[in-house]
């Protein structure tokens, strides 16, 4: 059986080695650059190990924790908590909001006057309208809606799908922290996710072609045409934007980018303990912080904070907007017998994380094995 990959992200890897245990599997990955691991490969930066954004494992399936687990040492971080800081409160507030926090807003009375007249079925056409009839007017305004149209480069208006939220939409109780529900855990080695991913590298039926840009994906023929070479499969696997490899057929799918900055800080720490996310829903460029020691937990005398500034730079987070979504199911009819689409931006769904590509990988092994293969996999095929 022969598997071609296109892209070594996270998605990628997974499939690659999970697959590599089928008898008969010859598998090769296409990845554009000279490393495997995207986002989430480890980097250095005056000593300081960092990845572009924060890349701790979260998740709910048991399965997708025990995978990772046989790989690398993991170290619990479910104790992480994440701050928001509202300017016209000048007040650092958990993120998502408990009932703590509102009780020390200075417009508390009117807040709770809204959330109690906020409706109990919401049928929202956007993002604003859900908010709003979830927590009133003012709460919106203060901690969501500039967070989101930073985050997004368009108004709360233009989402219109919701599912995309982890947070949820509900004030949590007491001094409940987010993702408390979770496995949340780093891996404990310096160069973090790392090791795993030169660990595909010598999986003997494996073999990884670098620098190649994907001229033509034939999925009736199967076969591959990259950097002048041509490549047959029995088995596509894809986890790139699906938009690519029909040469935008119906159009070219929305994504956002980041510019990613640096900072490094001549102190040992510069967030308050357990704090590793602080949040700025206000008119600041950038919409979050990250001081990375507190994954690593790297010794120095320094410290290193990455600023993530929303730009159009790079196809990173696919929008929450059903017209788009709508664009990217079109491109997935085109997929055929025998080949899959996965990952972030293969399923074009932005809450797709590490755990969710393990877990696509794993089901796809399922299906390969099963009599009577049955594909493409996309999105909440898979996954819901």
């Amino acid at each position: 059986m022969k598997i071609c990959i296109i892209g070594g992200g996270f998605a990628g890897c997974s499939s690659a080695e999970i697959l590599s245990h089928i008898n008969g599997a010859e598998i090769k990955i296409f990845e554009r650059s000279n490393i495997l691991g995207a986002g989430v490969r480890t980097h250095f930066y005056g000593g300081h190990p960092y990845t572009f954004g924060p890349r701790h494992f979260l998740t709910t399936k048991i399965e997708t924790y025990n995978y990772l687990k046989k790989f690398l040492k993991l170290r619990n971080c479910n104790y992480h908590q994440f701050k928001s800081y509202v300017a016209n409160d000048n007040q650092f507030y958990n993120y998502p909001l408990n009932t703590k926090d509102l009780n020390k807003m200075p417009d508390k009375k009117k807040i709770y006057k809204e959330i109690k007249n906020t409706p109990k079925k919401h049928n929202a056409k956007n993002l604003e309208e859900f908010w709003i009839r979830s927590v009133g007017k003012t709460l919106f305004s203060k901690v969501i809606k500039k967070y989101n149209e930073k985050m997004w480069m368009v108004s709360c208006k233009n989402l219109d799908t919701f599912n995309w939220s982890p947070k949820g939409y509900t004030i949590k109780k007491g001094n409940k922290a987010a993702f408390d529900t979770h496995i949340s855990c780093y891996p404990t080695h310096k160069d973090g996710y790392n090791r795993y991913f030169d660990l595909i590298d010598k999986i003997k039926n494996v073999k990884v072609h670098y620098n190649q840009k994907i001229k033509k994906v034939d999925f009736k023929k199967k076969y591959i045409r990259t950097n002048g070479k041509k490549f047959n499969f029995d088995v596509l696997i894809n986890t790139i934007a699906p938009d690519t490899l029909f040469d935008f057929k119906f159009g070219k799918l929305k994504f956002i980018g980041r510019d990613f900055h640096k900072i490094v800080f001549p102190v040992k720490e510069i967030f308050p303990k357990d704090v590793f996310f602080l949040y700025y829903p206000g008119d600041e460029k950038f919409t979050r912080l990250v001081e990375y020691k507190k994954f690593t937990r790297h010794k120095s005398k320094t410290t290193l904070v990455g600023m993530e500034i929303p730009s159009l730079n790079g196809r990173l987070y696919p929008l929450p907007i059903s017209k788009e979504q709508k664009l990217a199911h079109k491109y997935f009819k085109l997929f055929t017998k025998n080949t899959f689409s996965i990952g972030r931006a293969g399923t074009y769904r932005y809450e797709i994380d590490i755990d969710d590509c393990i877990y696509q990988s794993l089901e796809i092994k399922k299906i390969l094995e099963r009599d009577s293969w049955k594909s493409p996999i996309i999105g909440k095929n898979i996954l819901f």
